[in-house]
């Protein structure tokens, strides 16, 4: 008979005591599964773009210390939790073990392959082997188990895609499904890191939902980027900018919506002190979401505060109602993109 653990994962907590898993600093990684558990064998790692971005220029982007970085993050903590940015990523990998408590009650069976929805960052994790690591798109490729709890979330692959193509875009899919909630018709929407994958999803969900009256704009670090999105007719503009100069996507913004402030502002950006950029182009009572995790929600609080902005603030929640099939349905809904996603992200 098994053991029954916690349906939410605090009986493999190791240290604080009293934590759940997501907020602890060392975590049980022992691939025994209670009653209530799935074990799983992993083939791959989407590390968050933030915490890859940290962990590959400390490393100054030499592959093998990024490996032995990972590694050792593992090792000590029991989980792919990165110690600057706290975030993780997801994992695919396919079933080996379900718990005597959940056997016939999930809709998952041994063998069935799957896409985590929830954090490395609270993920039992074993690493045995890092077989590759693909800096260009966040992965590594390994030899490896991980553990759900009861209260895990996950998605099956699905048959008319790819495994990688699948897993590039549940990666991100909290974003897009997000997106489908806030935007509504007629709204202006600024989306700042608009060329990346969760940008181009938010894009085209923004896009499917303000309508003929809306305004889509995307923040891009470069013209090429700006092209290709008015190419796939994600946005109806792009700008070209850094998110870490707020008075620039300020005045570059403004100009593209007739002088008005927004609606809506995503920000889903890797890299850090671009609060403001996404807070002052939106108008009082107007909504900013930070789905990327490289956000300082102390300095987001306080910089809205500095400039009398009142907005409503979103913590970018990587899970919301049917948010994988919401993000799936998007590249079969969009060939472009599909074909976009397949060629740099397989």
């Amino acid at each position: 008979m098994q053991k029954k653990g916690n349906k939410y994962g605090t009986h493999r907590v190791i240290e604080p005591q009293g934590l759940l898993t997501q907020a602890a600093k060392k975590i049980d990684n022992t691939m025994e599964c209670y009653s209530n558990e799935i074990l799983c064998d992993v083939s791959a790692l989407n590390i968050d773009s933030a915490s890859f971005t940290q962990i590959y220029e400390a490393c100054g982007k030499d592959l093998g210390k990024t490996e032995q970085m990972i590694l050792d993050i593992v090792n000590e903590r029991g989980k792919m939790q990165n110690p600057v940015t706290g975030s993780g990523g997801m994992f695919i990998g396919t079933v080996r073990e379900i718990g005597e408590d959940l056997a016939g009650k999930i809709d998952l069976k041994v063998g069935d392959k799957i896409a985590s929805l929830v954090s490395l960052s609270l993920t039992p994790l074993k690493i045995n082997k890092i077989k590759a690591i693909h800096p260009e798109i966040d992965r590594v490729d390994v030899d490896a188990q991980a553990i759900l709890f009861e209260s895990g979330l996950y998605a099956k692959l699905p048959d008319d895609m790819s495994e990688e193509l699948a897993l590039a875009a549940l990666d991100v899919a909290g974003a897009p499904a997000q997106t489908a909630k806030l935007v509504k018709p007629g709204d202006s929407v600024l989306i700042l890191g608009g060329a990346g994958k969760g940008g181009m999803m938010c894009c085209y969900e923004a896009m499917k939902r303000v309508g003929p009256t809306g305004n889509v704009v995307a923040l891009v670090i470069c013209q090429e980027d700006a092209d290709l999105l008015k190419s796939m007719n994600l946005c109806h503009h792009a700008i070209v900018g850094s998110a870490t100069n707020p008075v620039e996507v300020l005045e570059k913004s403004l100009a593209v919506n007739g002088g008005k402030e927004y609606d809506v502002s995503i920000l889903i950006v890797n890299v850090p002190a671009c609060e403001m950029a996404a807070i002052l182009p939106v108008h009082d009572n107007g909504t900013v979401y930070f789905f990327s995790m490289a956000t300082d929600f102390a300095k987001a609080a306080l910089g809205a505060e500095g400039c009398g902005k009142d907005v409503t603030m979103i913590v970018g929640n990587g899970y919301t109602k049917d948010h994988a099939e919401i993000t799936l349905s998007e590249l079969r809904e969009n060939p472009q993109l599909k074909a976009y996603f397949e060629k740099k992200y397989l």
